[in-house]
């Protein structure tokens, strides 16, 4: 059952427009993937797919509303009057599929035997509708609030209704007076959205048709439509926020990358050594780590944490998304090799009133460059090494551990000290000089 939690704040979820969306051979990467960092890591992150070509937009919201379910209110600013026709209801399972494809990831190396590889190398890897009273007194009503009823219908669980307003203290007040509960303050960030001329796009929870759906939680509700603006407000969703909000973006796009344009995007860190202990501890390091990135870059950018083409993944998280549930996650433009027409862009921002006080304007751009967050776990060889390497090798893995360490500190600001405990560092051991001229014979006579 949903839990009180949350305030009114996830009742006007993230106030969302348009977005513009926009491949190349895969790079080898391999290892072996062995864990990822996927939104189950936060305990409220919403997340959006957009998948855009053109003018054309489809947009996938999901609700992870856990207040009262009759308190649930979506408001949305939407650029045109949308029909009936133009919103459905999506399975959850849909976001879950493409954020386990797109999460940052963690994989594997294992260090072959130094004296059977003269190639090895031990450097770092590369890096409801309210019930109306009587008619025609709530038609005069609505026309003293400067309201108007464009559009009403209900799909699966949810009473839709599309409104126009001529100012935002009528429109607050008209909500409120339909039993929708908004946030106070809610009509000072609604004004600028009606001065463009905007609609607004409004889901409340038929109860009755939810009981029937014998669903626990609301599902993500998908909209189509066709307009050029190319962005995204996040302002409604911070009415009453007191702290930091995570926000996940899947940009499904024919083209190539998003980046915003009034706020810097930069990749997380990627492409690092750390310590094995890191396998069982990854769910703390990814967090620890995006929040020092996070303060490092003075918490007013979005960070990429995968850019790639859905036809491929190195190493995979999860298997690519079919046809069918690329169709289901909004791809309208797909042909018989689908998977060189979809390239996902996976945006993860943190933010706050006082750091992003706009909303989010995108463009697309020419790049295809492949990006994942990778981070990377080398496993020493542990089997008996009988040659004259064995020191060289020994040392350098020591080297690299203690690298890691470092590289680990600096990532996340954790005790220096506290991660070299956790670490088994390589013994470095003198080879006895008989063993090291049994090794050279042994190869001399292998030659000959």
């Amino acid at each position: 059952m949903f839990r009180n939690g949350l305030k009114i704040l996830k009742s006007l979820i993230l106030g969302i427009i348009l977005l513009t969306l926009v491949t190349k051979d895969a790079l080898a990467f391999c290892g072996f993937y062995v864990g990822k960092a996927d939104t189950s890591l936060y305990n409220q992150a919403s997340q959006v797919i957009i998948a855009r070509d053109g003018n054309r937009t489809v947009l996938t919201l999901s609700n992870d509303y856990q207040g009262e379910i009759e308190d649930f209110a979506l408001v949305v600013p939407v650029p045109v009057v949308l029909k009936q026709e133009q919103v459905n209801i999506k399975e959850a399972t849909i976001i879950d599929r493409l954020d386990a494809f797109s999460a940052p990831r963690l994989v594997e190396y294992f260090d072959p035997n130094p004296c059977e590889t003269p190639q090895f190398r031990t450097d770092i890897m590369p890096q409801a509708v309210p019930e109306m009273a009587e008619a025609g007194n709530q038609a005069r009503r609505n026309n003293a609030l400067g309201v108007t009823v464009e559009e009403k219908f209900t799909v699966g669980e949810y009473d839709i209704l599309i409104l126009s307003a001529k100012e935002s203290h009528g429109l607050e007040t008209w909500l409120r007076e339909n039993g929708y509960k908004i946030p106070q303050g809610a009509s000072q960030i609604l004004h600028p959205y009606i001065k463009q001329n905007l609609k607004f796009f409004v889901a409340k929870v038929n109860l009755k048709e939810f009981d029937k759906t014998g669903f626990q939680s609301l599902r993500p509700l998908q909209i189509a439509y066709e307009s050029p603006k190319f962005m995204l407000p996040i302002r409604l969703g911070m009415i009453n926020s007191q702290g930091e909000q995570d926000l996940i973006v899947y940009l499904l796009s024919p083209k190539g990358q998003i980046e915003l344009i009034n706020y810097r995007t930069v990749k997380i860190p990627s492409d690092l050594n750390l310590p094995e202990f890191v396998q069982k501890e990854f769910a703390d390091f990814y967090q620890a780590m995006f929040q020092k990135s996070y303060e490092r870059e003075k918490k007013k950018v979005a960070f990429i944490e995968y850019a790639w083409n859905m036809g491929s993944c190195d190493p995979c998280s999860a298997d690519p998304l079919s046809s069918e549930e690329l169709k289901q996650a909004g791809v309208f433009w797909l042909t018989e090799n689908f998977w060189r027409d979809v390239f996902i862009t996976r945006l993860h921002v943190r933010y706050t009133r006082d750091k992003f006080p706009q909303d989010l304007f995108f463009q697309e751009t020419g790049n295809q460059q492949l990006f994942q967050g990778r981070y990377i776990m080398n496993h020493p060889y542990t089997g008996e090494i009988t040659c004259s390497a064995a020191q060289e090798y020994q040392s350098s893995v020591r080297k690299r551990q203690e690298q890691e360490a470092q590289t680990l500190a600096n990532l996340t600001a954790w005790d220096i000290n506290e991660i070299r405990s956790k670490i088994n560092f390589m013994e470095v051991k003198e080879i006895p000089w008989w063993q090291k001229l049994l090794g050279y014979l042994t190869g001399v006579f292998e030659k000959g």
